[in-house]
């Protein structure tokens, strides 16, 4: 049976700080059950704080914290020195540490971050663009992305294109299917900007078969037939090849994997 650690995250703002965090620690720990459900954000009420405190005490939870207001950490500090609550703020030590090496103090406003600027609409720009040009909805994107995905079918394209997107890059993507024939403009896309994902047979047939089950279909369709599948392979290969396209095997690899590969390739060619 799985040990259960209960986590209280709060914070003075949006608390995506913590959850990240939280999440990368938690990933150390396969064994352990980390319920990430008791999620606080925007607590700037005293009382309110003492109150999810006591219930995190009341619950054998540890508190992480991402508050900037000195005066909520306190309320933090003392009651866990007073109660035994185990805690960690994750702004404050690194905070203090620059403070004390400028000599500069930190604004303490909560959600800093999240502010309007030019980053925050470029990323909302690049996500508008990745939905409007995803799967080959229009062939004209191609010549006006950053980043042109190619993969024949459940190679992650979408996913990938949404995640670079926050990353505040253009990304349009095709699906590549034999008896379809290829967007004249992807022939006029520079080499370097086109990225083409390849899959190992077996792995693909099994995500299209749990595909096929999810949709209430017969998972011994044409589309999941192995046959199929490396027909579709080999198909890809040679319009990569032809391309001149950047390949990206994606067995087995998270999107966060295959995102910081596909950035490092960028990365050379700006």
């Amino acid at each position: 049976m799985k040990k259960s650690v209960p986590l209280y995250m709060i914070s003075d703002s949006v608390g995506e700080t913590s959850l990240k965090l939280v999440n990368a620690a938690a990933a150390q720990f396969p064994t352990v059950d980390f319920d990430l459900s008791y999620r606080f954000p925007f607590t700037k009420d005293e009382e309110e704080l003492k109150s999810i405190l006591s219930d995190a005490l009341k619950d054998s939870a540890v508190v992480v914290t991402t508050l900037v207001s000195d005066n909520l950490t306190q309320i933090v500090e003392d009651f866990a020195e007073r109660t035994g609550l185990q805690y960690i703020n994750l702004m404050s030590q690194f905070m203090d540490i620059v403070h004390q090496k400028t000599g500069v103090a930190p604004l303490q406003q909560a959600g800093v971050v999240h502010k309007l600027n030019q980053e925050y609409f470029d990323r909302v720009a690049a996500i508008e663009f990745a939905v409007k040009y995803d799967d080959g909805k229009d062939a004209k994107g191609f010549l006006e992305a950053d980043l042109v995905l190619l993969g024949i079918s459940r190679t992650s394209k979408t996913p990938l294109s949404m995640y670079l997107a926050n990353n505040r890059i253009k990304v349009a993507n095709l699906p590549l299917i034999p008896e379809v024939p290829l967007p004249e403009q992807i022939k006029a896309v520079p080499k370097d900007k086109i990225v083409g994902l390849v899959i190992e047979p077996e792995v693909q047939k099994k995500i299209r078969m749990s595909r096929l089950n999810s949709l209430g279909l017969a998972e011994n369709s044409r589309y999941s037939d192995i046959n199929r599948i490396k027909e579709e392979l080999d198909y890809a290969l040679g319009v990569y090849d032809e391309l001149g396209a950047f390949t990206l095997d994606v067995t087995n690899k998270s999107i966060e994997e295959s995102a910081t590969l596909i950035c490092e390739h960028l990365d050379n060619f700006l």
